[in-house]
């Protein structure tokens, strides 16, 4: 038995959903603890291409429960489209679950969260518009619609009468915008929970369940390290937690239930939206990472920044999520590239900076420090071990096991399931991974 966390280490967007989509093969159980229809993981499954916001990925495996958890924020339109997708493709929901205390995002907070970003001019964050923050804001200012509520009618349209008002005062003095019909708001989220009904549980007590009949069970992270509200390059983070620690209290579980944490890296580094990014690329080899990576959101279709390898900010998120072993992806990308570059370190007003700093002014003048390694330049797509690899690829990796100072257990080479070098299964396999920080293979 296994509880597995898998945490994006760099801006969010680094192939979560491949990777645990991969792992959910050998898990009973899969959990989305945090964030909400901002995150997007693109699987590609036999040619056929499934993009979830909300479900995890396990949903894909007929014998594997899904549980969306407390910490998450949902809105049942965005889920009930994945539904609708998901069953015309004739994958069953019978075995997903939604947590009875995660809160539900509304009409208003989509509204609020644009006029708000638009409102912002040149210091907007970048967010995906979809009402993210405004909904968790609302959870904190203890005011939110919980899945519980909206299974209640009376409930439902006792606070949504209250709140629809109060939120139509702020639309319409702080943004000129048009009110809310609270009625058309009850009507629309009473059929959404009509349809949801059957799916709602208490999810902490589920997950504590499984724990205690020892079945393995896999966290999927959602967005990434450096997008953490607390811990990310704040302002410009998400509104939750996507650490490792933000897992455990999303999913409402202690953390001496969990044995391993993955941390999932691209080859290369990207971000959407705004916020410094000390090792971005321009012209030509920006051009090439973005195309060659497909480099556009899932959720939003928005352009990915893209840059070198920064080794900083994986050391970070080591060091943050407590990680055990890290999954690499989109190796690929860097196929046909001369020469590869690696961030070993910042330069900051004169000096060497190894730390990420948690002050975002002295970030954001960060000068990347770089090591340069040949490239290989051929491609590695059908590689399916190690020693398939050519040498320089090889060698990168063991660069980056070494830098990071983590062992390296899944490697991506493509889209596709099949696509990938397994060196450990981090749910079956023992507490270490094959190719080791020293660079070598462990016997």
């Amino acid at each position: 038995m296994a509880n597995v966390i898998v945490i994006g280490a760099q801006w969010g967007d680094e192939g979560k959903g491949k990777i645990t989509d991969l792992l959910s093969r050998s898990a009973d159980v899969v959990v989305r603890p945090q964030g909400g229809v901002n995150a997007g993981h693109t699987i590609v499954v036999n040619d056929q291409t499934f993009k979830l916001h909300l479900i995890p990925s396990g949903i894909l495996y007929p014998d594997t429960e899904c549980i969306i958890g407390s910490g998450t924020v949902i809105d049942p339109k965005v889920l009930l489209q994945e539904f609708d997708q998901l069953e015309a493709l004739d994958v069953s929901l019978d075995r997903l679950y939604i947590s009875q205390t995660a809160h539900v995002t509304m009409p208003f907070h989509r509204l609020l969260d644009q006029a708000s970003e638009e409102k912002r001019g040149e210091h907007k964050i970048g967010t995906t518009g979809r009402g993210i923050g405004p909904t968790y804001a609302d959870k904190s200012e203890r005011m939110g619609i919980r899945v519980v509520d909206l299974m209640n009618p009376e409930i439902l349209r006792k606070k949504l009468l209250w709140t629809v008002e109060y939120k139509n005062v702020v639309l319409d003095k702080l943004y000129d915008l048009p009110p809310l019909d609270p009625e058309t708001v009850i009507a629309e989220y009473t059929t959404y929970a009509n349809r949801l009904r059957s799916h709602v549980v208490d999810s902490s007590l589920k997950i504590y369940e499984a724990i205690h009949q020892r079945k393995n069970i896999l966290f999927e992270g959602a967005q990434g390290t450096l997008l953490d509200l607390d811990h990310g390059t704040y302002p410009y983070v998400t509104s939750s937690n996507p650490i490792a620690g933000g897992a455990c209290v999303g999913a409402g579980i202690g953390p001496t239930m969990i044995d391993r944490v993955i941390g999932v890296a691209k080859a290369y580094t990207t971000r959407v939206g705004e916020g410094p990014f000390p090792t971005e690329l321009d012209g030509e080899l920006n051009q090439h990472l973005c195309d060659r990576g497909a480099e556009f959101g899932t959720t939003t279709g928005r352009r990915r920044r893209c840059g070198w390898f920064d080794g900083v900010i994986g050391r970070y998120a080591v060091r943050i999520n407590g990680l055990d072993c890290l999954a690499i992806t989109k190796l690929d990308v860097l196929d046909q590239l001369e020469e590869i570059k690696v961030c070993v370190a910042y330069e900051l007003d004169g000096k060497t900076c190894d730390h990420f700093p948690g002050n975002a002014a002295e970030f954001a003048r960060c000068q990347p420090i770089y090591k340069t390694l040949p490239g290989w330049q051929c491609s590695t797509e059908e590689c399916r071990t190690l020693e398939d690899l050519p040498p320089q690829a090889l060698d990168y990796l063991k660069f980056l096991a070494e830098l990071m100072e983590v062992p390296i257990a899944i490697v991506s080479l493509g889209a596709s399931r099949d696509q990938t070098i397994i060196v450990e299964d981090p749910i079956h396999g023992p507490k270490r991974a094959l190719l080791h920080a020293n660079g070598d293979p462990v016997a």
